[in-house]
């Protein structure tokens, strides 16, 4: 059950973390396939989309089903993936709720949920809650459960490119097949995956922001890249969102995160262009009355700091090298505090490929 979650939450967000895609699986059928109907589960199987390694889920179905009246593997789901105010189900031991953006906030979070943006409104009141936190601090709180997940991470922002076809796809009960429900058609229930991701490739290569088909059906695009081109860090937004969900885990809650709102050294607020405004690759710092933490998004790591350690971290996170955060600490705990994160593998700087794709 385990790996099963692992490939929806990765088919869902459009983000594998725990996963390489290796160009040979590539060629191998897509990763997970959501059926909303079984209607087209035997052109599916028949073509190659499915490989050695895909998981496919279907809801409910017969042999008659299937091409050769055999049983595939299939994982079998009640309810539905794709429609906002529904359950989705494997036997008794899972179950997702899955929840337009615009209603979340009034709701209870009771158990696994998947929050998708399912029309403009939606997409408004996404980057509108982005301003807020932005600008004061205040973070969604439904987004901050470590029970939620927002769907299509790489068509809102976040760093990380979506590997489209290779990775999920999603086929209407109509047999429209994309990548997820609010998806641009690609093309229909049994056609290739070359043909897909042909297709993928063509409407991305046109688009002006990354992931134009995952909310192509969903969201106008020249709404969905005004409001990203507006706001080239809400990948650093979305992995403060994480870095808070894992704190939530852990029983903490309540916690600032620098660059949004403030920082932990108030003097550092005043620097107007600072080295951590972008780059989801760069830590976070976050703290709360009690303690300070460091979180490294690439990795999912959250290291709990002394007061002292972390108003280094700070210094170099904002002001870009050691020799700026000079100004606002001690010398040699700064270069102490570089070479010891150094030693974790904790980049302190945006990546060129970062500020590149930020950029596009």
């Amino acid at each position: 059950m385990p790996k099963i979650k692992e490939s929806l939450m990765a088919w869902a967000t459009g983000h594998d973390s725990q996963h390489e895609i290796a160009g040979a699986e590539q060629q191998n059928g897509c990763r997970t396939v959501v059926l909303e109907s079984s209607e087209h589960l035997a052109q599916v199987l028949a073509s190659d989309v499915v490989g050695a390694h895909t998981l496919v889920f279907a809801p409910a179905f017969s042999q008659a089903d299937t091409a050769d009246g055999s049983s595939p593997d299939v994982a079998v789901y009640g309810g539905s993936a794709g429609e906002s105010g529904a359950e989705f189900s494997l036997g008794t031991d899972f179950y997702l709720q899955v929840q337009s953006y615009g209603i979340s906030g009034y709701m209870s979070v009771i158990g696994p949920t998947l929050v998708r943006i399912a029309d403009t409104a939606d997409f408004e009141a996404y980057v509108a809650d982005a301003d807020q936190a932005r600008q004061d601090g205040t973070f969604p709180e439904f987004l901050a459960s470590p029970v939620v997940q927002l769907a299509d991470l790489p068509a809102l922002g976040a760093a990380h490119a979506d590997t489209g076809p290779a990775l999920r796809l999603y086929v209407a009960a109509t047999g429209a097949v994309s990548t997820s429900p609010g998806g641009r058609p690609l093309g229909v229930a049994g056609e290739s995956l070359a043909v897909l991701e042909a297709e993928w490739n063509r409407v991305n290569g046109e688009a002006v922001r990354p992931c134009a088909v995952s909310l192509g059906a969903a969201v106008p695009e020249e709404a969905r890249t005004t409001g990203l081109a507006e706001r080239p860090w809400l990948g650093r937004y979305l992995a403060a969102l994480d870095a808070l969900r894992n704190l939530a885990g852990r029983a903490t809650t309540g916690a600032s995160v620098s660059g949004f709102g403030g920082r932990f050294l108030p003097a550092l607020a005043k620097i107007s262009s600072p080295a951590d405004a972008m780059g989801t690759e760069v830590p976070l710092l976050l703290w709360t009355d009690e303690a300070a933490y460091v979180y490294v998004p690439n990795t999912n790591r959250m290291m709990q700091l002394r007061r002292e350690a972390a108003a280094l971290v700070e210094a170099l996170l904002v002001c870009g090298s050691v020799e700026a955060a000079a100004a606002h600490a001690d010398r040699k705990k700064l270069l102490q505090m570089e070479r010891a994160l150094a030693d974790m593998s904790v980049p302190l700087r945006v990546q060129p490929h970062e500020r590149s794709r930020a950029g596009r």
